[in-house]
């Protein structure tokens, strides 16, 4: 799904900037290449700099070879074209020793990724575009957003995305480009991730491994769609298939892009579909002219020329839940073809799987889980988050002080797992993710070891951060006084970072909309902390529990989560959204922190676990927050925006939609019912100040008579004052960055907390672990919290929760040390070894 980029703008025009920019990624300056007698590496940027000189450097295969559509018949008779690319020697001589082979299954036409691939392979081009590059420079520009997306091209974005790397070929691998069936020159109709399809790609498979210039080893390369077809292969894996490389692929699409939280993807999907369906009617022009054009593909493609469209206008177009069309009621069936389709199953992957993700890609909810599930010891699964789209994967890779580019990557991952070459790359890692408001970290697993999940309620207190949204608010340690604060659907999020996800990045390019919320909470309740004295890393999934009641039978919710700065920029880390009727919550599949509270919701979206919802009656919502990694810098703030809509990115289902009838939508805070961020983090956001001795004690200011003070909140009714605090403790970061400054836990009690001076000495910020002398780091220890407890409290939604008589307090939490995040991993001694 993000290939489609890619093709239609080379479709459009070669003659265009980002087609220019496309062959950046082979012409960057070249470095002296790798011997097997190297000696090992000790760092990660030592690793990094010895695996991109391997890749850039001089390759035994001079040529390259191609084979254009080789038809691979598959065993119900459809015949699927391939394109073949094998090594040559010089004088087009092809190599004829059995070599490993890279399968990648496209449905975005393999004739476009040949196009790409020769516009790459042009030295002409490759000047003019690295000159062009080098002269962009939008920073501090309000469109700096477009050079965000094209530094992708840095990044080995294009040949690890189309899943055909020239480089992979001089190095001595044969790569097998194929459309799938009902795509490109394929014959069939076009089974979107279907059990046909699947079977497809393992009997290519098992094809390319047994051809005589194959050596029986097989790996999988490419991006989104070409990704996901990797993660399903994997699956109990036929045994030629011994590495893959998905990047930025779904295993949940249906949470991912199709209607997460029971919101369609109106922006993606249909940009998406058009594509797909526009270059698979594309005729071979060439067969047309030679006399050997295939007219079953043809009759295939008028047979099905709009392949899903159907189900996508039935999802924006059926008016009620009674008038459900067998295709759309199909898509709301858990146990239907199209849904298992859709939904992969990480936990049967068998083979070395190494994930690229994005915080802010359109399958960003998948990248964190489909790695925690995959069953495989660390150094055999790999996991790297970049801090962007689906249209920028690998940008900011491959420059000093980050990780190195995807194609240089997965050219070492490939050397070790198919050619037997020790180069360090399984102890890299295991989890290196850009950790938003800081850097790269490395982390031995997700989330960060030492986060506990903390409640942080909703209040309808001011907190004097913003005066232009529909209500300021605060995020207090305990629940505040009652109150009922109104949203109504607006279009708002027209200009926001949701809708530059839903168009997979394009709308990034305005800073105003992407890198900044203030014009979207124009129309969002906001709820804000005070600034935060000390750095505080957030890491994991987030549960946005909200009370809400609503004047129609329905209605929808959408949810950011922000890092404010001291200049009021207010920055979207993650987002959620929830169809009031569809918050039933499978609790096989959520998980809770150990006081109960849900910290990752499973809504089933489907038509059996649909929800009546009463007007005027409360209705408990949990909203799923997409898992991030961040860092509250001193003096920042953390925000909760509440929206009741989500356009463009996303429309509840039509009959849903219909039922709220778009009518304005409460938010109802009662400490009886309070509504709160379930936040992992590694401190609490609220610590209590050390009382100044008595006698030293000066008189206390009246709440709000002086600057640097946040008026202090009052005890809700009916509420005990505690006085007693949490024990005191530490916690360190990821292996080669920094150690933040010890805190103590939250209390229980609400105290004035000042408002650091941004003037005075803050902790410094952490070091990149990439860096070519990292700093060592001291085994941390940590506060800890279960994902999922053995007997969990069960809050159906169904059910409203019942009302205390006193307010719920933050839960305490339990200090003991656990076993500390490994060193920058190194690999083992002994040679490192690089391909010839």
């Amino acid at each position: 799904m993000r290939l489609y980029r890619v093709h239609g703008i080379a479709a459009a025009s070669a003659g265009t900037v980002m087609v220019l920019t496309a062959v950046l990624i082979l012409v960057l300056p070249g470095h002296r290449p790798v011997h097997r007698d190297t000696t090992p590496a000790v760092s990660p940027a030592e690793m990094a700099k010895q695996w991109t000189d391997t890749h850039d450097g001089p390759q035994p295969y001079p040529e390259v070879h191609i084979d254009k559509d080789v038809h691979l018949t598959m065993s119900d008779g459809v015949v699927l074209k391939a394109d073949v690319y094998r090594p040559a020697h010089a004088g087009d001589q092809v190599e004829t020793k059995p070599l490993p082979t890279i399968v990648t299954m496209t449905p975005y036409s393999k004739m476009m990724s040949n196009l790409i691939d020769s516009a790459m392979n042009n030295a002409e081009a490759q000047r003019f575009t690295m000159d062009l590059v080098r002269r962009i420079n939008l920073s501090g520009t309000p469109i700096s957003g477009f050079e965000d997306l094209l530094h992708a091209l840095d990044g080995g974005t294009v040949a690890t995305v189309l899943g055909l790397d020239r480089k992979l070929v001089h190095a001595g691998y044969t790569v097998v480009s194929v459309d799938v069936r009902g795509t490109g020159q394929s014959q069939g109709l076009w089974d979107t991730l279907g059990a046909r399809e699947q079977l497809d790609t393992r009997e290519v498979i098992e094809w390319s491994a047994a051809q005589p210039w194959s050596n029986g080893r097989v790996a999988m390369s490419g991006g989104s769609y070409s990704g996901i077809n990797q993660l399903r292969a994997a699956e109990n894996a036929p045994k030629p298939l011994q590495a893959i490389f998905p990047v930025e692929p779904g295993s949940d699409l249906m949470r991912d892009v199709v209607a997460p939280g029971g919101g369609v993807g109106v922006t993606f999907l249909p940009l998406w579909l058009n594509q797909v369906n526009q270059a698979k009617l594309m005729p071979d022009f060439q067969a047309i002219l030679n006399g050997t054009f295939d007219w079953q593909w043809l009759r295939d493609r008028l047979a099905d020329p709009a392949t899903n469209y159907d189900l996508l206008a039935q999802s924006l177009l059926t008016p009620s839940l009674r008038d459900m069309p067998p295709t759309l009621a199909a898509a709301l069936d858990d146990d239907s073809p199209f849904r298992q389709g859709i939904m992969g199953q990480p936990e049967k992957i068998t083979v070395p799987t190494f994930v690229y993700g994005g915080w802010h890609d359109i399958f960003a909810n998948s990248a964190t889980t489909l790695y925690n599930d995959i069953p495989l010891p660390p150094g055999r699964k790999q996991l790297l988050i970049g801090d962007t789209y689906h249209a920028n994967p690998g940008a900011g890779t491959g420059t000093p002080g980050s990780p190195p580019r995807l194609d240089v990557l997965q050219r070492a991952w490939f050397d070790h797992w198919l050619k037997d070459i020790d180069n360090g790359i399984t102890g890299y890692g295991p989890v290196i993710v850009w950790e938003q408001g800081g850097g790269w970290v490395v982390l031995k697993e997700f989330p960060q070891p030492g986060m506990t999940h903390r409640r942080v309620y909703l209040s309808a207190d001011p907190s004097g951060s913003t005066d232009a949204s529909l209500h300021d608010g605060s995020l207090v340690p305990e629940p505040g006084a009652k109150d009922q604060l109104t949203v109504a659907p607006g279009l708002s999020t027209v200009c926001s970072r949701d809708t530059a996800q839903g168009s997979a990045g394009l709308a990034a390019v305005i800073d105003a909309c992407a890198k900044d919320s203030r014009i979207a909470e124009l129309g969002a309740l906001t709820f804000t902390t005070a600034p935060v004295a000390e750095r505080t890393v957030l890491s994991g999934p987030i549960n946005v529990h909200l009370n809400t009641v609503h004047d129609a039978s329905d209605g929808y919710w959408s949810v950011t989560v922000n890092d404010v700065a001291p200049d009021g920029a207010s920055k979207v880390l993650s987002t959620g959204q929830l169809t009031a009727s569809l918050r039933a919550v499978d609790e096989s599949r959520s998980t809770r922190s150990p006081n109960g509270d849900l910290t990752a919701p499973h809504n089933p979206i489907t038509l059996d676990s649909v929800l009546p919802v009463s007007p005027g009656e409360p209705v408990a919502l949990d909203i799923a927050v997409i898992p991030t990694q961040a860092a509250l810098e001193p003096g920042h703030r953390l925000r909760l925006d509440v929206f009741a809509a989500n356009a463009p990115k996303a429309l509840a289902f039509r009959p849903m939609l219909n039922d709220t009838e778009l009518k304005p939508q409460h938010l109802a805070l009662d400490p009886a019912a309070p509504s709160f961020i379930n936040l992992p983090t590694d401190r609490p956001l609220f610590p209590e100040p050390v009382p100044a001795p008595e006698q030293a004690r000066e008189p206390q200011p009246t709440p709000g008579s002086r600057p640097g003070r946040v008026p202090e909140a009052q005890p809700a009714p009916g509420s005990q004052p505690a006085s007693t605090t949490q024990p005191a403790s530490t916690t360190r970061p990821a292996p080669g960055v920094a150690e933040p400054s010890a805190t103590t836990t939250e209390p229980t009690t609400t105290p004035s907390a000042p408002v650091p001076d941004p003037r005075e000495a803050q902790a410094p910020a952490p070091a990149s672990p990439f860096a070519e002398t990292p700093a060592p780091a001291s085994p941390p220890a940590h506060t800890t919290s279960s994902p999922r407890p053995e007997t969990p409290s069960p809050q159906p939604a169904q059910a409203p929760a019942p009302r205390p008589t006193t307010p719920p307090v933050a839960p305490r939490v339990t200090v003991r040390p656990v076993e500390p995040p490994a060193e920058i991993p190194v690999p083992d001694a002994g040679p490192v070894a690089a391909a010839r």
